[in-house]
């Protein structure tokens, strides 16, 4: 029996001791003020850290939508500019190999595009004539803008002869806007 009570007394005391331990741990005591002062601040700084996010967030949005709209200025100038030809002619002017200067270029700082070259003629002459007189136009592009160094492979070309006009009066005029050659992203 003494050796229970011994026991007991010593389990006793060691939960004591524990508890006393625990309880006795170091603690840091703060004022209210302080701790209220800190957390405005770091509720400032986390709100100016949020706000600079936002901030970052809306230039890159913007720049990202600018460039976004330059390459879309760009492809819709790359197609809209169209070669023209001299009446029963396929042999490009001056003016034709400057702008195809400027499509080569375009085609080198994009890659992944491929195009297609049409040729197209006014209405004067046969159907089979225009055919292929507008073969030899959506060619000669094409040639032109191999020797500058494009990709065959990403060229290819069709003739609509007089099927395609862009303007369908019989003037001068509208002749010449229909003896082309159109490019198609």
């Amino acid at each position: 029996m003494n050796k229970k009570v011994w026991t007991n007394l010593m389990v006793a005391m060691l939960v004591l001791g524990l508890f006393m331990t625990v309880s006795c741990a170091k603690k840091t005591v703060v004022s209210d003020g302080t701790a209220i002062e800190d957390q405005a601040r770091l509720e400032a700084e986390a709100a100016a850290a949020a706000e600079r996010e936002r901030i970052k967030a809306e230039e890159m949005a913007r720049e990202r939508a600018l460039a976004e709209a330059k390459t879309a200025a760009a492809r819709a100038q790359f197609e809209n500019q169209n070669i023209h030809f001299d009446f029963d002619s396929a042999e490009l002017s001056p003016m034709a190999k400057t702008l195809l200067k400027e499509k080569a270029e375009w085609l080198s700082a994009n890659p992944g595009v491929s195009v297609v070259i049409e040729g197209h003629c006014d209405d004067r002459g046969t159907t089979e004539y225009n055919i292929a007189l507008g073969e030899k136009r959506a060619l000669a592009a094409k040639n032109y803008l191999v020797d500058l160094g494009v990709s065959e492979a990403r060229l290819s070309t069709v003739s609509f002869g007089e099927e395609r006009p862009l303007d369908s009066a019989s003037t001068e005029e509208a002749y010449s806007k229909n003896r082309r050659a159109q490019f198609v992203l």
